[in-house]
């Protein structure tokens, strides 16, 4: 057969007719955004326009490729026939698809459309009403040694006003500040005006030297040399003290961020090669998951699990995506968040373990003297009988508030000192000859009974044994199969309207495999 091929021969230039599989996931994230009747264009600087839905499609589809760069995602829309099909041939500059994936306008899109795709999949009854709960800790773009502890910033500011107020002592003999005491707490306008001071004493001395006749050594001189530098040394100072408030606005409630990236704060990720667990700039990614469908999504600064329940669900309630049961590992486990499902979210019903229920279970924790719970209680009287026979009686309630303003209740019981025949008890004292005492925390033992219960009965049993296969391939096809494990924007607000693409092109992904695996048990 002749070959006729030949590339310089002049042709009609006529668009290409393409139409991707039924099963591509292009076909599912175009009815996605086609249902969203999305009908604003897109403008972008110059004299140019694009239409909005089509933008969405390109960005969706090629997350779903693990394509996440803006120069890539560009060539990925002339080069592949599906994104050429879903944009209609517009191929938008880097520049376009940069400022497309952190504007308001995509975030708007992306909440709507994951509010519509969980309606649908609930009307299809591809989900269920059991929420499972699990984050992950996501590197942020930013130099892995750019770190500022808060505990360096502290040790750094209180040696700097120490060493301003020895400069104020020096300056204060030589009759120029005023005297400060060593704990006074120093502020912006008290060095400024010791400045000011110190500037028209150097005025002074430069109308003195003027005046006075040439010779040496000058004693003006010398004096203005010396407060020249403790000028010097005093502005510096100032300077830091204002460093030092600025990275104490940019802390707020945590302990590190980083240079590159104020947002991210440095934690413990589980990308770490060298095995040394060495702290890393990054975010926690909190995802609300049902049936492996991602119904929800969070971005926080803290590293631990604990403190990001109760700010998710808040916002999954008023999303309205929260399932009847919550679920969560031993991570979520705290009085707190028992207490705020069981008072603000009555209908909803908690299955999360704490921290140490397992331990409770085994052989060397009941044996365990030292612990409460095996001593014998005895409700009536209200008070405890250790294993060595000694009595504790109820003797007050305290309170306690830890940092975070967060408040326990506590009730104290102490040991009886002597036995019937006014006798000492050797077993009621410690090592010191003190009284010993414990606390007790009633409603974290109601809390703990409470979960152990529900556990352990066989309905709510084996909704939790699905946490780990509804939510944990989740991040596995977000790590392993998409190999997503570092943003490319910074900034908590871009970094989170990322997270928002990712979690659309996730549940399209899950979309495709389940219609598929439908059509194929058909």
């Amino acid at each position: 057969m002749q070959s006729h091929y030949n590339m310089n021969q002049l042709s009609l230039a006529i668009p290409t007719y393409y139409e991707p599989d039924k099963n591509n996931t292009a076909w599912y994230i175009n009815e996605l955004v086609e249902a969203l009747a999305i009908n604003e264009p897109y403008f972008f600087g110059r004299p140019r326009e694009y239409d909005l839905s089509a933008m969405l499609k390109l960005i969706l589809f090629a997350y779903t490729r693990s394509v996440f760069s803006s120069r890539r995602i560009e060539q990925f829309a002339e080069e592949s026939l599906p994104a050429r099909w879903l944009t209609q041939e517009m191929k938008p500059s880097y520049r376009t698809i940069a400022r497309f994936r952190v504007s308001a306008d995509l975030e708007t899109l992306i909440e709507t459309s994951l509010n519509k795709l969980v309606d649908y999949l609930r009307a299809q009854h591809m989900i269920d009403e059991v929420t499972f709960i699990d984050g992950t800790k996501i590197l942020a773009d930013a130099n892995k040694f750019s770190f500022v502890w808060k505990k360096n910033t502290l040790r750094f500011d209180e040696m700097n006003r120490e060493a301003i107020i020895k400069l104020m002592a020096e300056l204060k003999a030589a009759q120029v500040a005023c005297h400060v005491p060593a704990d006074t707490n120093l502020n912006l306008e008290m060095i400024d005006e010791v400045v000011t001071r110190l500037e028209l004493r150097l005025s002074e001395l430069e109308t003195e030297i003027a005046a006075t006749p040439k010779r040496s050594p000058h004693p003006a001189k010398q004096t203005r040399r010396t407060l020249k530098s403790k000028k010097k040394k005093l502005i510096e100072r100032q300077a830091k003290i204002l460093e030092h408030e600025t990275q104490m606005a940019i802390y707020g409630d945590r302990n590190s961020y980083s240079k590159t990236d104020h947002d991210a704060t440095f934690m413990r990720v589980k990308e770490d090669p060298m095995l040394n667990g060495q702290l890393k700039p990054a975010y926690n990614v909190q995802l609300a998951t049902s049936n492996q469908f991602i119904t929800g999504f969070g971005l926080f600064q803290r590293p631990s699990d604990t403190r990001t329940l109760i700010p998710f669900l808040k916002d999954q309630l008023a999303n309205g995506h929260l399932g009847s049961y919550i679920v969560a590992d031993a991570g979520y486990g705290s009085e707190a968040n028992y207490r705020f499902i069981e008072d603000e979210l009555p209908e909803h019903t908690a299955l999360i373990p704490y921290g140490t229920m397992l331990k409770e279970n085994s052989r060397k924790w009941r044996s365990d003297d030292k612990k409460v719970m095996n001593w014998d209680y005895h409700a009536l009287a209200d008070y405890y009988i250790d294993p060595k026979g000694v009595r504790f009686n109820f003797k007050t309630y305290h309170r306690r508030t830890d940092k975070y303003g967060v408040t326990r209740d506590f009730k104290e019981y102490q040991a009886e000192k002597y036995d019937e025949n006014h006798q000492l008890i050797a077993a009621a004292l410690t090592l010191q000859k003190n009284v010993r005492k414990v606390s007790v925390n009633g409603s974290w033992e109601y809390y703990k009974a409470q979960q152990c219960k529900r556990l352990s009965a066989p309905e709510t049993g084996k909704i939790y044994a699905q946490r780990k296969i509804d939510v944990e391939p989740v991040f596995g096809r977000l790590k392993a199969y998409l190999h997503f494990n570092r943003f490319s924007v910074r900034g908590l607000t871009k970094v989170k309207r990322e997270t928002g693409i990712l979690v659309m092109a996730l549940n399209m992904i899950k979309l495709v495999a389940m219609r598929a695996n439908l059509k194929f048990q058909q």
